[in-house]
C-alpha cells in the first residue's frame, strides 16, 4: 500500500522525502501514521527496483532534518540525506517516478489487495482516474458485492435473542454504515456506467495528467471493520 502510495504521488510530481510523508498524512488520512522510518526505507526499495531515481539538491548550509519526534526516523533521515562522503554537502533529495514505476503503479493500482480490504479499496479509489472506465466498474462493483454480503451476514446475527441492548445497538450501528456505503458505491457505479455508455471505446485517462491527489476516499469513509 504505501509503495503504491508514493508512486502515485510521484506521478503527479517530483517530491522530496518530507513532502511525501506531508501528502501522504494530510491527503490520503490513512497513512497519518506513517514515519520517516517506514517511508525511507520504502523509497529505497522503489530505487533498487528502478521505479524511482533521486538526486540531491545543493545544500550549502548543510544538512536539516525535520524533527518527527522518533529518533530512528531522524537518524533513517540523516542517512538517507548524507552524501557519499558523510560530511553533509549533499542537501534534500529529490524523487522522481521511472517509466518502470509508472509500469509498477499500474500493475499495483489495477491488481492492488482485496475488494473486502477497506483502507486498500480506499487507496485505490483516490487514484482510480489513472484506471480505464471498465477497471474503476469492476474495482467499484468488487466492493459493492462485499459489502453487500457484509450486510447480509449481519441481519440474522443482529435478531438473535439474547443480545444485550448495547451490543444490539453496535451491530446496528455498524449495519447502518454498510448500508451507507453501499447506496454510496451505487451512485459511483451508475456515473461509471454512464461514462461506458457514452465512451464504449473505454479509453485510459492519459498518463501525463497532473490532477492533484483527492481525499474522496479517504474522507468517506467505508464501513468500520470492527466487532463490538
Amino acid at each position: 500500500m504505501l509503495e503504491l502510495a508514493i508512486l502515485g504521488l510521484l506521478g503527479e510530481q517530483e517530491l522530496h522525502g518530507y513532502e511525501i510523508r506531508k501528502r501522504l498524512r494530510e491527503e490520503l488520512g490513512f497513512f497519518s501514521p506513517v514515519s520517516f522510518g517506514s517511508l525511507y526505507p520504502a523509497l529505497s526499495r522503489l530505487e533498487r527496483s528502478g521505479a524511482v531515481v533521486s538526486d540531491a539538491e545543493p545544500n550549502p548550509g548543510g544538512l536539516s532534518v525535520p524533527m518527527t519526534g522518533s529518533l530512528s526516523g531522524e537518524r533513517a533521515a540523516l542517512r538517507t540525506r548524507r552524501g557519499t562522503g558523510g560530511r553533509g554537502r549533499r542537501g534534500r533529495k529529490v524523487y522522481r517516478i521511472t517509466d518502470e514505476g509508472r509500469r509498477t503503479f499500474a500493475e499495483l493500482l489495477a491488481g492492488g489487495g482485496p475488494p473486502d480490504d477497506a483502507r486498500t479499496f480506499d487507496l485505490r479509489l483516490s487514484f482510480a482516474r489513472h484506471l480505464a472506465p471498465s477497471a474503476r466498474l469492476s474495482l467499484l462493483e468488487r466492493r459493492r458485492a462485499v459489502l453487500v454480503e457484509r450486510l447480509a451476514e449481519a441481519a440474522p446475527v443482529t435478531a438473535e435473542p439474547g443480545i444485550d441492548s448495547y451490543t444490539r445497538s453496535v451491530m446496528e450501528h455498524t449495519a447502518e454504515g454498510v448500508a451507507r456505503d453501499i447506496r454510496w458505491l451505487d451512485h459511483l457505479i451508475e456515473a461509471e456506467r454512464r461514462e461506458i455508455a457514452q465512451s464504449p471505446e473505454e479509453l485510459a485517462p492519459s498518463p501525463t495528467a497532473t490532477t492533484a491527489t483527492t481525499t474522496t476516499a479517504a474522507t468517506t469513509a467505508t464501513a468500520k471493520e470492527t466487532t463490538p
